[in-house]
């Protein structure tokens, strides 16, 4: 399978924050103690292929950029399930749903923020509630392009970055602008009762602004997961 994203910058800027940590830095994931590990596991272990703008990542996948002029099409070619390997086959529908949520995070750094640096917050839930997280926030919105405004927070609006079957990316005028991508995980063998997970980046907020965030996130995502907490970064 492949995941496709447009995005609004020329070829050559896009390589650049597909290969320098410090850009990478700027979008992938959510920052956590772990994470220039990662992006060196990830993208500095990566193989460039021998045609410009291919890059080959451990475990197969291949990002492939075409140059568009002004735009540039992001493509992720994955591999199938691996035969044999049972325990990483069992994270392929969880890696597919991250590439998801990374190159959408690429895309708004790229376009809307491309300079300030970002702070984010990080979610995550075992099974999926009876009420969606986003249901719980009143966002009915589920259109790409399509303005929103929470029913049940009216502070929270903006416009509807990106949908697919089991994500929902949400720009958030009132945290820099920011973005929500709030994403569901297939049950598998490591979650058998699926899971939610949700990315909230954040722009130009101090750290009593984004202690108040993280506070009234955190209570957000408390009335599906009673448990759980938010990492901040």
């Amino acid at each position: 399978m492949s995941i496709e994203v447009a995005m609004n910058a020329p070829v050559d800027t896009v390589w650049h924050w597909l290969r320098d940590p410090d850009a990478i830095r700027r979008w992938h994931g959510w920052q956590y103690e772990g994470l220039d590990e990662e992006i060196e596991v990830i993208y500095q272990a990566a193989q460039e292929g021998d045609e410009p703008y291919l890059l080959r990542i451990d475990g197969g996948d291949l990002f492939r950029l075409l140059d568009n002029g002004l735009t540039t099409t992001v493509t992720v070619s994955r591999p199938p399930r691996a035969e044999g390997d049972e325990e990483w086959a069992d994270w392929h529908d969880d890696i597919t749903q991250g590439w998801m949520a990374f190159l959408q995070q690429l895309r708004f750094a790229l376009e809307r923020e491309p300079v300030r640096e970002r702070r984010t917050l990080y979610f995550s839930g075992a099974g999926l509630p009876t009420v969606p997280p986003l249901q719980g926030l009143g966002v009915e919105a589920r259109q790409a392009g399509q303005p929103y405004a929470a029913t049940g927070h009216p502070d929270l609006r903006g416009e509807v970055w990106h949908v697919t079957a089991l994500q929902v990316g949400l720009t958030i005028d009132s945290l820099g602008p920011g973005l929500l991508v709030v994403l569901e995980i297939p049950a598998s063998e490591h979650a058998p009762e699926g899971a939610m997970q949700a990315i909230l980046t954040t722009y130009g907020l101090d750290d009593a602004t984004l202690a108040t965030v993280r506070d009234e996130w955190s209570a957000w995502w408390r009335t599906s997961y009673p448990d759980a907490d938010a990492a901040t970064g």
